[in-house]
């Protein structure tokens, strides 16, 4: 299973802003650090203000934090929220989901099944998981030791 870009950078925007809670930082900062372009990133960032993941600042001196708890984040809803949908064979699409051996079929609820375990893990996780190792993800990410 492959997810989207959108899903991937997502799930690095909150990342990068959760290493750096409870302080605020910019679109800008998060895409220089990833390589991301910043006009995608925007997009990224409006969505995930959407659905409280991030509390966006206006004026100056604003930025982007966390909306939530890292604790709160669950990394399975995250990817359901940014996926398109989890069609992983042509077949499973409703415009493409004409097969002649459909009916008979054995692979469709094979892979049914694998995704639903994927997205099990996932479930299982959050964001405060993914930060267990902050102070290293803060030099990496070559943020100063005194502005986590």
């Amino acid at each position: 299973m492959r997810l989207t870009r959108f899903t991937d950078y997502s799930l690095r925007a909150l990342i990068y802003v959760g290493v750096r809670h409870p302080r605020l930082c910019s679109i800008k900062e998060v895409g220089e650090r990833y390589a991301i372009a910043q006009n995608h990133l925007t997009k990224i960032v409006h969505e995930l203000g959407r659905a409280g993941y991030l509390e966006t600042v206006r004026g100056r001196g604003g930025g982007i934090r966390l909306g939530m708890d890292p604790s709160e984040i669950n990394i399975g809803e995250v990817v359901r929220r940014t996926e398109p949908d989890f069609q992983i064979v042509e077949c499973f699409g409703p415009e493409t989901g004409v097969c002649c051996i459909e009916p008979v079929c054995a692979l469709g609820p094979i892979l049914e099944e694998a995704v639903a375990q994927f997205m099990s893990v996932l479930d299982r996780h959050t964001l405060e998981d993914l930060l267990a190792s902050k102070k290293l993800l803060a030099e990496l990410f070559a943020i100063p030791a005194d502005r986590p």
